[in-house]
């Protein structure tokens, strides 16, 4: 499923072998985003309106039939076997509505065609579909790209530091239990909250959500379509509502609920484990510069949900620098830059289920290095370092 066709993954062995937790270089690249540009093969950049076309078909064709045969043939299953069916389905088929988001994420990035008009109407009605308010964040995750790693103006997954944390955060970061339940509360409600009362997302001066159009995240040209999202959006709960009043709200639930639950556990979980990282840095307004936070992002491996995913997991490294670059041309293209980015490129084959873990542990605050005071640089670290 989703992209990829022959080309192999672009991580070698030998980088496999590397340790995951070793720091990048923080310093000023030695090369620009121009030198960059120059390594990746032109045909790279074109967008092909077929061929994405082709992959937004592919999925919604599975969709299509993973609903089918849970609305056909589930009832005639006795229990033991219904109990176990539907798991599956609810696995199988939030994976594949999780591709889909990731298509409306590139119609975000316009690297879906060269079609600007058909990009938003595309992934309006998909993101939509998905309850993401699709103009709202496509303007705040462009606003993620433009400052990626800055501790001021980066939208979301943001690190703190120690002095500005909770007095109760080293109590449930700092045992088993109270890890588990941060995690199992970010991967299920995050998304939405994230949306909605923008929890985990940049500080603002006063109250700032996705669904406002008067919002400070975003400016006078741009609160038409946040208004436009948020019609998307009730659209789609109305529409739910419908259904429930003849199917049932636990049809609901079990056909659409739970997948979408998963949808956005998986969306969290990815961003997530790309800027939550013991090798990355973070820089305040005195370091910071576009490439030097764009480069601080890793790849990571979700074994054959690489490809389900469309890819968005192991090349995001690539997606940082050129997001235009549509997902059936970014792995060829991510293996052209690894030689030139060398040691500024970051890769990270543990398994997310044990990353996330590991991460949450090790990831709970940034400071600076002792005797580096003077530099706006901050790496992740946890109470127990």
């Amino acid at each position: 499923m989703g992209a990829g066709g022959n080309m192999s993954n672009p991580t070698t062995k030998n980088e496999r072998k590397k340790n995951p937790l070793e720091r990048v270089p923080s310093s000023k690249p030695p090369f620009t985003i121009g030198d960059i540009k120059k390594a990746i093969p032109p045909h790279c950049f074109q967008r092909s309106l077929i061929r994405s076309s082709s992959y937004l078909i592919h999925d919604l064709i599975l969709t299509f039939i993973f609903y089918y045969i849970a609305t056909t043939y589930f009832h005639l299953l006795p229990s033991p076997y219904s109990y176990l069916a539907w798991p599956i389905y609810w696995i199988v088929q939030g994976c594949v509505c999780t591709a889909l988001w990731v298509i409306a994420h590139e119609c975000g990035h316009q690297s879906f065609s060269d079609y600007q008009w058909i990009n938003d109407t595309i992934g309006f009605i998909l993101h939509s579909s998905l309850l993401t308010p699709y103009f709202s964040w496509k303007y705040s995750h462009r606003r993620h790209h433009s400052n990626t790693n800055s501790l001021e103006h980066d939208e979301n997954h943001v690190p703190k530091l120690e002095v500005k944390l909770k007095w109760y955060t080293k109590l449930y970061v700092n045992n088993p239990l109270g890890r588990l339940l941060l995690i199992a509360f970010t991967l299920t409600a995050g998304l939405p909250l994230y949306y909605t009362i923008n929890i985990a997302g940049r500080p603002y001066d006063r109250f700032a959500s996705h669904f406002d159009p008067y919002s400070p995240i975003y400016n006078d040209r741009e609160r038409l379509q946040i208004y436009i999202s948020d019609v998307g959006v009730i659209a789609i709960i109305y529409l739910l509502y419908r259904v429930a009043l003849t199917q049932g709200l636990t049809w609901v639930i079990c056909i659409y609920g739970v997948p979408l639950v998963i949808v956005n556990g998986f969306i969290v979980l990815i961003t997530l484990l790309h800027h939550t990282h013991a090798s990355l840095p973070h820089y305040d307004s005195s370091e910071w510069s576009w490439l030097r936070g764009a480069l601080a992002t890793v790849d990571r491996d979700y074994g054959v949900l690489n490809k389900v995913f469309h890819h968005i997991v192991d090349t995001h490294v690539l997606h940082h620098l050129f997001s235009s670059i549509p997902h059936y041309h970014a792995m060829e293209a991510t293996k052209a830059i690894k030689p030139l980015l060398g040691e500024y490129y970051q890769f990270d084959g543990t398994p997310f289920y044990k990353a996330i873990w590991r991460d949450f542990n090790e990831c709970q605050y940034v400071e600076k290095d002792e005797g580096s005071q003077d530099q706006g640089i901050f790496w992740y670290t946890n109470y127990d370092i």
